[in-house]
């Protein structure tokens, strides 16, 4: 299985100090928000790779208790927001089970403009 990033020039990484991610990607207008766990998942695709390397580079930067299984979580994640391509990801019994766990990787989007709206209403309450 071959896994890489979805290219696009309209996207700005930030890289925050607890490994977590912000991309924005003005083209879409959408804002993905990554733990650590996606975070490493992310770096760990910079090129196109295989799971298995990405487990390896993912328990460099997090630590052994990484899992194959906890980095195609990740991997899942990152395709369902289209942030990466796979060639053919198989389907993992493991995962509901991973679903739960505090390590598990979140990719979470919101579009800008609901980023804006839900600013305001915020901003408006008494």
């Amino acid at each position: 299985m071959q896994i890489e990033r979805v290219n696009s020039e309209t996207r700005v990484e930030n890289k925050l100090p607890d490994g977590s991610r912000i991309i924005v990607d003005s083209a879409s207008e959408t804002v993905f928000a990554l733990n650590a766990t996606a975070g490493a998942a992310w770096d760990a695709c910079s090129a196109p790779t295989t799971l298995s390397n990405i487990t390896e580079k993912m328990q460099s930067s997090l630590g052994s208790e990484v899992t194959e299984d906890l980095a195609y979580e990740a991997i899942v994640h990152l395709q369902e927001s289209r942030l990466v391509t796979t060639s053919e990801l198989p389907a993992r019994t493991s995962r509901r089970r991973m679903i739960g766990a505090a390590a598990a990787a979140m990719v979470v989007s919101l579009a800008v403009t609901e980023q804006k709206a839900r600013a305001m209403l915020i901003h408006s309450k008494p």
